[in-house]
């Protein structure tokens, strides 16, 4: 047993010193990997480089380099930080250094492949840690170009680049977690891996990569299930358009490798203005998305979990009601959709022959609950199911026939924000369950309390032992054959298939239409913002 004065821990890298206060231990900014420049940029990540004496590990390090989108919502909740292309270090909080073997809670953040850190306010492992007595790690991975890139076809090897190493750098920390946790009073055989949006679509791919199996035992998929991605020759034509962007040819490697992190950034974001439809040009996050190689991952993650590709791990997954309206802050001509413009813009997105059948249903199912029906309100609702509800409860169902522990929610808990506009919105359930609650972005008073002890509870539930039943929640079913789902809000109650109308609005349409699976064509057509 390690006092409590001593807070110096030691990896198999070297010794780090982090802090001790009111109960807790924290470390910030600690190594997984060796940091990806020079001959390393796009490169799978390497091992850390050894040190002696003694590393300080109390301040965050830099974040991947992005670029920082404008978002009244999100301003309120976030914070400016250093960054840097040698961005990979994570960050501990745990009550104890000692052999405790605590279950262990690795949170791998969101953001569009595009954005985001391991280091965000709202993602602090305090009050999680200190409540439920685990450890709880935050990560940092590649993004953008840096992290989903696939250079290996285009240069025919001379880069190696997947188009996945911001995923390779997520299984070196779990490599990491496996190897050292255990002097930060870890289990690391009580693994859960959690995350939102972007985080969870990666835990989507980490459960169909053979090179993650084993490094993870449960799993929570918030917002995302492994349903963005991008096919090979989407991933080719994209470093294609790059290297033509740069005046680059593929044998030009050294220039690539020497091309600076603000010329890549910039060189992103034209090429999501290129890429853009012209209804999302003010809107479009991101061009890159994990690549399906045949390597790295070998198919599709939705087809492999079909399979069996993560069945012996025990899963929580679900969406919040109205993801959608966060991520449409910035289309200013959404307002004034009228009913041609929402045909229009599904025809994008479906086959013409499903969009008006899928308008119609909508429809019908929102006026018999008194919703709105407005052209905007249902495009909104329904880019909420296509992009997050729908390849989740495919993903649940498909998971649920290889292992019956696996659990369903629905987040309809409103934000406050801008007047009460945002809804049950993308990311506003972040907040809940880490504690860490903005009053402005998630509201305040004894049902915010409520729903936010409920939350924690279930997740450290879940992360212990499997099953996400807690006194403070009651119990909570498997998803099984009723389609059991926990609907946290105001009162948070279970309820069979909430919903179930939209759902069976897309029985017909096939899997492929449901979240975005980027091919080539579909890049080819919307070049130049047309």
């Amino acid at each position: 047993m390690v006092g409590k004065s001593e807070t110096v821990a030691e990896t198999v890298s070297g010794k780090v010193e982090g802090t001790y206060l009111e109960g807790l231990y924290t470390f910030k900014g600690v190594p997984y990997a060796a940091p990806p420049v020079g001959s390393l940029r796009w490169m799978p990540p390497q091992p850390p480089v050894s040190w002696n004496g003694i590393r300080p590990a109390t301040e965050f390090s830099p974040i991947a380099p992005q670029t920082i989108l404008p978002n009244p919502a999100l301003d309120m909740i976030r914070i400016p930080q250093r960054q840097s292309e040698g961005c990979l270090y994570l960050n501990i909080w745990s009550p104890g250094l000692d052999d405790a073997r605590r279950p262990v809670m690795v949170w791998i953040h969101g953001g569009a492949f595009n954005m985001g850190s391991g280091s965000e306010p709202l993602s602090d492992g305090v009050k999680l840690a200190s409540r439920g007595d685990v450890v709880v790690v935050s990560i940092n991975y590649r993004l953008g170009l840096l992290g989903f890139l696939n250079l290996d076809e285009i240069t025919g090897g001379r880069i190696p680049s997947s188009g996945n190493e911001g995923l390779l750098d997520q299984v070196a920390a779990l490599r990491w977690v496996r190897d050292n946790i255990s002097v930060f009073g870890g289990d690391p055989d009580n693994v859960t891996v959690f995350g939102e949006s972007a985080g969870a679509m990666s835990i989507g791919c980490l459960l169909a990569m053979p090179e993650a199996r084993g490094l993870f035992h449960k799993a929570i998929l918030q917002s995302g299930v492994g349903s963005t991605v991008s096919l090979l020759d989407a991933g080719i034509m994209l470093s294609g358009k790059l290297l033509e962007y740069f005046g680059l040819k593929p044998e030009d490697t050294d220039a690539m490798l020497n091309l600076s992190v603000d010329e890549l950034l910039e060189a992103n974001q034209e090429l999501k203005r290129q890429f853009a439809r012209k209804e999302e040009e003010e809107m479009r996050i991101t061009v890159t998305a994990p690549v399906i190689d045949g390597k790295i991952i070998p198919d599709i993650p939705y087809e492999l979990i079909k399979k069996g590709a993560g069945a012996g791990v025990q899963i929580i997954a679900g969406t919040n009601l109205e993801e959608w309206t966060l991520l449409c802050m910035m289309d200013t001509r959404l307002p004034d959709l009228n009913e041609t413009g929402l045909l229009r813009r599904l025809d994008y997105y479906l086959p013409s022959e499903y969009a008006y059948g899928l308008v119609e249903a909508y429809r019908a199912a929102r006026s018999a609950r008194g919703m709105c029906t407005s052209a905007p309100e249902i495009f909104k609702a329904i880019q909420t199911d296509r992009m997050f509800r729908m390849p989740c409860l495919k993903v649940v169902d498909a998971q649920t026939r290889h292992n019956p522990s696996t659990y369903n929610y629905l987040f309809t808990w409103k934000s406050p924000a801008l007047g009460g506009t945002l809804g049950a919105c993308h990311s506003l359930d972040i907040g809940f369950v880490f504690g860490t609650y903005v009053p402005e972005f998630h509201g305040s008073g004894p049902a915010t309390e409520r729903l936010s002890t409920n939350m924690q509870d279930a997740w450290l539930a879940f992360a212990r032992t499997g099953d996400p039943s807690c006194e403070s929640l009651g119990a909570w079913l498997p998803y099984g054959q009723n389609r059991t789902t926990m609907v946290f809000g105001e009162e948070s109650r279970l309820e069979d298939a909430p919903y179930d109308e939209e759902r069976r609005a897309w029985d017909e349409i096939p899997d492929f239409f449901t979240g975005e699976i980027r091919v080539e064509e579909a890049i080819d057509e919307n070049t130049g913002g047309a």
